[in-house]
């Protein structure tokens, strides 16, 4: 059975960490070099790290920054933001990460994370599924930081990105982005379900119980939060926070 984890996303701008609600009014909140020292003295499960300009300045993360990550950070960590090529992956894995997460290039060419995946394994790719909601409520996947729509089912696309070789999900609800008001459970219990891989649902988390809830009532192997860790307060003042050991295994049991 696969252990259960809580996991910080934290988005990146020119390095910098910031966070936006639905994919979008980005705020700046500091450095996250400082940020990762953090998260390690909280000894986090893992991190994933997005370059959100990536993709939309046609370039690929920072490789430079990715192994300031691996020389600071302590516990695994995953990387995104610009991946095109086997090339992009040699090189982020190469830097010290031990999965990467791919995003747009999975819309545009389906059959690169089976390439991806017998070349590096399927334990070492990530794909991060973005859904929002249509006009009528219908779920769909973007890509593109959200900003491109396509007309494929949510539940579909996880089950051929599994057949494809994908070791991980790393489902996104960009309608819940930020909102803090829980994770869409039966949503994402949808999907989860129906895969053999391992699930991570961000999107959503505000609180503690809202990660109890996930693991109550999902199969999802692992909760990702970026308002959680990094905020508190009604005000949202920037103060990192993960659940010490005793607390963890109280959430995810």
């Amino acid at each position: 059975m696969l252990r259960k984890r809580l996991i910080p996303i934290l988005l990146l701008k020119n390095e910098a960490l910031v966070k936006g609600k639905n994919f979008d009014n980005y705020r700046y909140l500091g450095d996250s070099m400082n940020t990762i020292k953090i998260f390690n003295e909280k000894m986090a499960d893992e991190l994933i790290f997005i370059d959100i300009e990536a993709t939309k300045s046609n370039k690929l993360i920072d490789i430079n920054f990715v192994k300031d990550v691996a020389d600071e950070c302590y516990m695994p960590f995953t990387v995104g933001g610009g991946i095109k090529s086997i090339d992009d992956i040699k090189r982020i894995l190469g830097a010290g990460a031990e999965k990467v997460s791919i995003n747009s290039q999975s819309i545009i060419d389906k059959h690169f994370i089976k390439e991806a995946s017998r070349f590096f394994g399927s334990q070492s790719i990530v794909v991060s599924l973005d859904v929002n909601k249509d006009w009528f409520g219908r779920r769909k996947v973007v890509y593109h930081c959200a900003k491109k729509k396509t007309k494929l089912d949510p539940i579909k696309w996880a089950m051929e990105l599994q057949e494809l070789g994908a070791g991980e999900i790393l489902l996104n609800m960009v309608y819940n982005d930020g909102q803090m008001n829980g994770y869409d459970t039966h949503f994402i219990d949808s999907i989860s379900s129906k895969l053999k891989i391992p699930l991570i649902a961000a999107g959503g988390a505000g609180t503690d119980t809202h990660l109890r809830e996930l693991f109550r009532v999902t199969t999802a192997s692992a909760a990702a939060a970026g308002s959680l860790f990094i905020f508190h307060g009604s005000k949202k003042a920037f103060l990192v926070n993960y659940p010490d050991y005793e607390k963890k295994l109280e959430i995810v049991k």
